[in-house]
């Protein structure tokens, strides 16, 4: 009997030490990741020209807008929310040992948030709870269509969409680590199949701004950094930086009048936007409600992260100098290249020429510069400007087409009988 449990306590003390042996392990790898993962306040000198775009209004994430008055309905979800992640039947851990183990990142987690963080411990630890156990319940409601009819997302459809939406914001995040780390631990029987690994589940959330619907390549830092994994392609496939920035010289329409066409390519990646023998082809572009709050917090990322890496802010820039006025959008339209929702094309020009203010870079994307090069280069060819004003004012419709003919014929035949005239009239020698 004594063998027997000197057995048992032996093992129970070996499971103890791999269990906190590989927690170490664990939290050794977090603080590396943590190195790379900063969470940021968004700067008063790009908050200012549109604050509305950076702050949420339906759910809190992380510390930046926690305990504000306007979050409490959302935050007795998130206990709802809480419980039903708690009480999952594959469920392998209980609350002490959640918040052992987020007492354990504390300093960790803390050390990703670029401002300091003033909550007490106790209250910082619920935070984390709270917030990460509503993320993952919540993209396991998605996944596998667990709604209830009181659900607050089924009772309050807008919510939903609200909620999608303000996850993105950069204020408003957690290190995707921590919410990696909590899933693994509490459902590793979920977290070890693909069909339900934490990555599908996110991407399956946000499957509406997936271009690519693969895993990235490296680590994710938090949702913000995926929404910009989405508009990139492949991080081997990232052009060149170039230490010199060149623009365009010429908006849309000016373009044109040099003989530029326009056409849209397939896809959304930012980067599509190249110029090929007289053609300038654009990825498309839609823009709706959340469409400025979503470039505006890529954007804020690539300016506090690293501003040697801001591929989403060369496009726009580009785009800036390309659209002045409402001509330039209506031209867009017109090609299929901007699909506009917002209502009118001022609304479109409005926002894009305000996306760059307070925006600082010290190279560009090597080949966008190459791009506005040629750009340039095509259109101070005069050659090109007495070509697209040709076609455009004389053989732009099969009316104007009929009638350039017709007014050539009648010069020729005028011209002709001039010359017959003239030969009348000269005596011949």
């Amino acid at each position: 009997m004594n063998s027997a449990s000197g057995r048992i306590q032996h093992e129970a003390n070996s499971l103890i030490t791999n269990q906190n042996e590989q927690l170490v392990i664990d939290i050794e790898t977090m603080l590396e990741t943590s190195d790379e993962c900063r969470l940021y306040r968004v700067p008063y000198h790009l908050r200012k020209w549109n604050a509305e775009a950076y702050t949420p209004h339906a759910i809190s994430v992380g510390p930046y807008h926690h305990n504000k008055e306007k979050f409490q309905k959302m935050e007795k979800h998130k206990v709802r929310y809480f419980k039903s992640f708690m009480q999952r039947d594959e469920n392998e851990i209980n609350l002490k040992n959640l918040e052992t183990t987020i007492r354990k990142m504390e300093d960790i987690i803390r050390h990703c948030y670029v401002d300091t963080v003033q909550l007490e411990r106790d209250d910082f630890v619920k935070m984390i709870m709270f917030d990460a156990t509503f993320i993952l319940e919540l993209f396991l409601k998605y996944k596998l269509e667990e709604w209830t009819k009181d659900d607050p997302m089924i009772l309050e459809p807008w919510l939903d969409s609200m909620v999608m939406r303000e996850l993105l914001l950069l204020e408003n995040q957690l290190p995707f680590f921590v919410i990696k780390k909590i899933y693994h631990l509490a459902i590793p029987s979920y977290s070890n199949l693909d069909s339900l690994s934490l990555i599908q589940l996110t991407f399956h959330y946000f499957e509406h701004w997936n271009i690519h619907k693969k895993a990235p390549e490296g680590e994710i830092k938090h949702f913000t950094d995926l929404l910009r994994f989405f508009a990139l392609p492949p991080h081997n496939n990232l052009p060149q930086r170039n230490p010199e920035e060149v623009f365009p010289k010429y908006s849309a329409t000016q373009l044109r009048e040099a003989g530029v066409k326009f056409e849209v390519v397939p896809n959304k990646c930012v980067l599509d936007l190249s110029f090929k023998e007289g053609v300038l082809e654009f990825p498309l572009l839609e823009f709706v409600d959340f469409t400025e709050a979503r470039v505006r917090n890529i954007m804020a990322l690539e300016q506090c992260y690293d501003t040697k890496d801001r591929y989403i802010t060369d496009f726009y820039i580009i785009l800036d100098y390309l659209i002045d006025t409402t001509k330039d959008v209506d031209l867009l339209v017109e090609k299929g290249i901007i699909v506009n929702s917002l209502g009118d094309s001022n609304a479109v020009a409005f926002m894009i020429n305000n996306l760059n203010k307070g925006i600082f870079g010290i190279n560009t994307n090597s080949d966008l510069c190459r791009l506005c090069e040629e750009l340039n280069a095509f259109c101070e060819k005069p050659w090109h400007r007495w070509k697209a004003l040709l076609k455009h004012q004389y053989f732009s419709t099969p009316w104007r087409v009929a009638s350039t003919i017709a007014a050539i014929i009648l010069l020729v035949l005028t011209l002709i009988q001039t010359v017959c005239s003239i030969i009348q009239i000269v005596p011949i020698v």
